[in-house]
């Protein structure tokens, strides 16, 4: 069968079952009926499903930008209300400028799901989370599929974009053919730096991949409005590019922190050896500085390639235990040199990166719950968000004993912690990371 008729229909002609391309259809039906029912004119160019998020908002926003119609999808109402006003929900450099300029004019918010069937380009925007056993749930996905199926047009085209179970692509284009829709589907992942995503999605070349030419196409030409440069790969491919790209950098972070640990259980400072190595060295110009490796991507894709690889991917296992064990170490070192049970620990960043409002996965938090057992009392502060048991910083500087720069905002530059036990795991304040 020729590659372009793959995407075309099968009729049933003279008793005899006959494919035809979808080219010839688009022809037959338009002298049929004067217009081509297949390519049924949309309102919008783009519709982003989860399009207030991280991922979603600001793909939607330069897209805009580009002089697509964009119409975001959420169901978020305090994200509504935030957008609609023209201020982001998040932090995000550069971001605001832009959205006051085309919110109204060619970026438009909505949470109708009607606007799915209104749009040419579908981009989903949502991705595989793992479950309480550290196994992707692909049943989030079949739930949401399951309730726009009946919104999807045959002229349209399903793009998806957060990080999925490889053969989740091929898996929801088996499920629209099963439901008689021609929905072209393609997945062309995220690949930006939270906080960066205005810079980067104009500066890096975009992976797309699909089932077939015309869909690569289309994609391509979508994306175009985007980068200059655009790089093919097949379903599969792209979803293990992605996992990989992450993993990858979770896997850094572990040595380092594996580093960190060794080194401070023997009493030595890991930042006088880190600077040995990496001074002038170009072998170990890749090497990370230790810290807390969190967020909501890192710890569930190492988990998802776990899991594609029968649970035989132990050094991902390792990386894991390594990065999410960090804050435990940090406790019991604590409690060998101090009695905790008498002291008042501050600490300073909740948010899972620096410079960042995002709470998610931090493990800021995982650090106060271990300290609210071991501690007489535990403070928290962020500059970028507010929560529950939160000070500010110099109130928490004042008032603990012992301070833990646990997120290295630039804010906390200034702060005066003379007299203090600080642990900076980060070298953050140039001391090194010994305590």
């Amino acid at each position: 069968m020729a590659e372009h008729q793959k995407s075309g229909v099968v009729c049933q002609v003279a008793g005899e079952r006959r494919h035809f391309s979808e080219e010839f259809c688009k022809i037959l039906l338009t002298n049929l009926y004067g217009e081509s029912v297949m390519e049924k004119k949309s309102s919008y160019d783009v519709c982003i499903v989860g399009g207030l998020g991280h991922v979603g908002l600001p793909l939607g926003i330069s897209f805009a930008d580009s002089g697509k119609k964009v119409v975001l999808y959420d169901i978020n109402q305090k994200a509504i209300d935030t957008v609609s006003r023209g201020k982001m929900p998040f932090v995000e450099a550069g971001a605001e400028e832009v959205l006051k300029k085309v919110l109204g004019n060619t970026l438009f918010i909505s949470s109708d799901k009607q606007v799915i069937s209104q749009s040419h380009f579908l981009v989903i925007v949502i991705g595989t989370p793992v479950d309480e056993h550290l196994t992707p749930r692909f049943s989030i996905f079949e739930k949401f599929m399951d309730e726009i199926i009946g919104l999807i047009r045959d002229d349209q085209h399903i793009i998806l974009r957060s990080t999925v179970f490889p053969g989740t692509t091929e898996k929801i284009k088996r499920y629209l053919e099963s439901n008689n829709k021609l929905a072209r589907v393609s997945f062309c992942p995220e690949r930006i730096a939270q906080g960066k995503a205005m810079e980067e999605l104009r500066k890096l070349p975009q992976i797309i991949s699909s089932f077939d030419e015309a869909s690569l196409k289309e994609a391509k030409d979508l994306f175009l409005f985007l980068t200059d440069e655009i790089l093919f790969l097949s379903p599969i491919e792209a979803e293990l590019a992605k996992l990989f790209t992450n993993v990858w950098r979770y896997i850094q972070f572990a040595i380092s922190n594996q580093f960190y640990q060794i080194t401070t259980q023997q009493g030595l400072d890991f930042y006088r050896i880190y600077e040995a190595i990496t001074y002038k060295y170009p072998r170990a110009q890749s090497f990370p500085s230790a810290g807390f490796a969190a967020g909501p991507c890192l710890f569930k894709d190492t988990m998802q390639l776990a899991a594609y690889s029968n649970n035989s991917f132990f050094l991902g296992h390792a990386a894991m235990l390594i990065n999410e064990g960090l804050p435990n170490t940090i406790v019991q070192r604590l409690k060998e040199k101090y009695s905790l049970k008498d002291k008042t620990v501050g600490i300073l960043g909740m948010a899972f990166k620096a410079n960042n409002d995002d709470p998610r996965e931090s493990l800021s938090f995982k650090l106060r719950k271990l300290l609210q057992i071991e501690a007489k009392r535990v403070f928290c502060s962020d500059v970028y968000m507010q929560g529950d048991e939160f000070v500010s910083p110099t109130d928490l500087v004042e008032n603990a004993d012992v301070i833990i720069l646990a997120t290295p905002h630039k804010e906390y530059a200034d702060l005066d912690t003379k007299g203090k036990v600080v642990v900076d795991v980060w070298n953050f304040y140039g001391k090194g990371g010994l305590f």
